[in-house]
């Protein structure tokens, strides 16, 4: 037997293999066949994909990650304990619905009592996190996806040191891809002086193909235990300038005081003892009792590959579905699954006012047409499309009604649905909620209005990269 027949037997045993656990274990239809066909098309180079990025190993259990079962059982131990305490009333039934899915589908219910302020800007939202840094007394908890060298990695450097020279304890959790590029010498530093600082899901051999598709992609900040931030930017210069051909990255962060920040910090924690396997932050010295700061109604929600439920996709459906006036979306990578754009037709058939705010441009050309793949038919429906020009969309907020309001790290699209970790914060607060829908409503009217009639005179060779890229999305 020659070895190009040993290697073929071989290439077709495993190639067989692979399209019998995608049409065995698939989740869903449209993402099977793309499997199937990236395995056909890609002789071996297919495989080794779909091993790496497509298996679903929520149901297929010999490919179940160890961290995960550890991460369920750490749930089973250490449950935050916020279901059983006194149920926020709502006087919209609305809202009751939906706070009632986040409870039981990720275990944080609604807390009152906190105070917020809506940080619109990478400027603003750098501003207000520096000098939460500066008042810390005892602990600083910081976890990002994206830790990138530049000034403000410099100043956090500064700032550290002087912190830790007082007696704060800082911890860091930064991701291994997003801040792939995290100079050695810089995590040193930080350590030099006396920083914890871990990597989640480290690229290491013998668990690589098992945790390169699952990613970390919160922004989480905890100072002292009562004041928390979290939503999409990241620890980067390209917030205050531009870097690259995208230009500034736009964004939207949230700055959180009260009982709610309780959550919040317990999702850092269990991070935390994954990454460093370090038990002792669950004590009353990190998690203490938080009075009220104000009257807003907050609910954590909180999703990953380990959870029960989809949770940030269930949230974002419930809130299209749940909507009776409007639906506000602002989001950099618009891709919704078959189940979202079902709930989107329904609401414009039934008369919801749909807006969509995303970047002109993008870092990922097959995210890109993906996303103007569906631009078509949501404008048939009447939904109002906007791209925003003088800078790179970075938002993932959604205003339901301009009652509720969701800020956070949760794209739409599958891999923030279920291969990432992520975390929301939703608002139960009108007048919040005004306010977020003004700042989006300016952002629309500066940005540039799609027209059904020319979106439909589109060159064949767009309507080909939509189609192509569309098919390909249930793999992002």
């Amino acid at each position: 037997m020659t070895a190009f027949t040993i290697i073929s037997t071989l290439y077709l045993l495993i190639t067989i293999l692979a399209i019998f656990t995608i049409i065995l274990y698939g989740s869903r239809a449209a993402k099977s066949l793309s499997w199937i066909l990236v395995i056909i098309v890609l002789p071996f180079i297919g495989v080794i994909l779909y091993l790496i990025f497509g298996i679903n190993r929520r149901r297929f259990k010999f490919f179940k990650l160890k961290a995960q079962v550890k991460r369920q059982l750490y749930d089973a131990n250490y449950k935050d304990k916020s279901t059983a305490e006194k149920q926020v009333t709502f006087n919209s039934k609305k809202s009751e619905k939906l706070a009632q899915l986040i409870r039981n589908s990720s275990d944080f219910s609604a807390r009152s009592g906190n105070k917020i302020n809506v940080l619109q800007t990478g400027k603003e939202a750098f501003e207000t996190i520096f000098k939460a840094f500066e008042n810390a007394e005892h602990f600083i908890h910081l976890q990002y996806y994206i830790f990138e060298e530049g000034d403000i990695m410099d100043q956090l450097l500064t700032l550290f040191k002087k912190k830790v020279e007082e007696g704060v304890e800082i911890r860091i959790l930064y991701d291994a891809i997003g801040s792939f590029e995290l100079n050695r010498r810089t995590i040193n530093k930080f350590r030099d002086i006396g920083v914890e600082i871990h990597s989640i899901l480290p690229l290491r051999f013998g668990s690589f193909l098992f945790t390169l598709n699952y990613r970390n992609h919160r922004k989480i900040a905890i100072i002292d235990g009562n004041i928390g931030f979290t939503g999409g930017v990241n620890i980067s210069d390209k917030y205050l300038r531009s870097i690259s051909d995208l230009g500034i990255w736009d964004d939207t962060h949230l700055f959180i005081e009260g009982p709610a920040v309780d959550c919040l910090h317990r999702i850092f924690i269990k991070d935390y003892y994954f990454a460093s396997n370090e038990h002792l932050l669950l004590t009353k010295k990190y998690l203490p009792a938080i009075e009220p700061a104000g009257d807003i109604f907050l609910q954590i929600v909180s999703s990953g590959p380990d959870s029960r439920h989809p949770t940030i996709m269930q949230q974002y459906i419930t809130m299209i579905n749940l909507a009776e006036k409007s639906i506000y979306i602002s989001n950099p990578y618009f891709i919704p699954n078959s189940a979202m754009m079902e709930a989107l037709r329904i609401a414009a058939l039934s008369g919801v006012q749909i807006k969509l705010l995303v970047p002109e441009k993008s870092d990922s050309w097959l995210a890109k047409y993906s996303m103007l793949s569906h631009f078509e038919e949501l404008l048939s429906l009447g939904a109002g499309i906007y791209l925003q020009q003088s800078a790179f969309l970075h938002s993932k907020l959604i205003v339901m009604d301009r009652e509720i309001a969701s800020i956070g790290s949760g794209n739409f699209d599958h891999r923030s649905f279920e291969h990432n970790f992520e975390t929301n914060a939703l608002i139960y607060n009108s007048e919040v909620a005004e306010d977020i829908c003004q700042n989006f409503e300016k952002d629309c009217d500066e940005g540039l209005a799609l027209d059904y009639k020319t979106y439909q005179q589109r060159s064949l060779k767009r309507k080909l990269s939509e189609g192509i890229a569309r098919f390909f999305s249930p793999l992002l």
